[in-house]
């Protein structure tokens, strides 16, 4: 049993050091939230809880097994008699152990939805047209294009809708999609704080050729979007 306790403990030092780290990292970027860190840290979060769940409950189950197995193929064993107030606590603690986990990582599910759907005031504003089977994108100053070049640091929230069928915006480097419908404007936004290529796939099946209607995205330095949205509006 001492060893058991041990082991608990070093699992449950493990996450509290676990959680500080990734902590740390959501801190990281332009200051503002950062939803896809928000999202990986939850993620990771959730691994770890289940892998602690999942060696406390075989450590027990492997300790019990030993300690308590037959020495004869005829012995039986002989439970002690619990009062009621420990029946109710052995049924009552572990439940409210479990269900306190879960609340918690409930509440920070929540948080990272929070975060998904609080634009930022300084966000800059892309107006999204999905077709079959294409995206078509529209910046402030009308320049429209089939592929997304972004800002370093700065906030973009997408305003989407369909031109035919339902659509999906699916952005798995953001950790984020979300239905692009006729006739509705939907909206996501993310926070690019890394220099990097990723794309968008429609993540809804749409057709024919759903499979291809994918388009790339750039997040480069400023400087770099400046002179590219000014080539792009002078060729427009």
């Amino acid at each position: 049993m001492r060893k058991l306790i041990l082991a608990m403990t070093g699992l449950v030092s493990t996450v509290l050091l676990s959680g500080q780290a990734f902590a740390y990292e959501k801190a990281a970027g332009n200051g503002l939230a950062v939803p896809n860190q928000s999202w990986e840290h939850l993620w990771n979060e959730i691994l770890i809880d289940v892998t602690v769940i999942g060696v406390i409950m075989l450590i027990a189950a492997v300790i019990l097994l030993i300690k308590y197995r037959a020495t004869s193929p005829d012995q039986v064993g002989t439970a002690k008699k619990l009062t009621s107030v420990q029946s109710i606590a052995y049924a009552l603690i572990p439940a409210a152990i479990f269900m306190a986990d879960d609340f918690y990582l409930a509440a920070n599910g929540w948080t990272v939805w929070n975060e998904y759907r609080r634009v930022p005031e300084n966000a800059m504003e892309i107006k999204v047209t999905a077709y079959q089977w294409y995206f078509e994108f529209e910046y402030p100053d009308g320049t429209v294009t089939d592929k997304l070049v972004l800002p370093h640091n700065q906030p973009t929230v997408f305003r989407m809708t369909s031109e035919d069928v339902i659509h999906n915006f699916g952005l798995p480097g953001f950790r984020v999609k979300e239905d692009v419908m006729p006739g509705r404007i939907t909206y996501i936004w993310i926070n690019p704080v890394d220099i990097r290529e990723t794309f968008v796939h429609c993540a809804e099946f749409c057709g024919e050729n759903h499979s291809k209607m994918t388009a790339t995205i750039s997040v480069v330095p400023q400087a770099q979007f400046d002179l590219w949205l000014a080539k792009m509006a002078a060729e427009g």
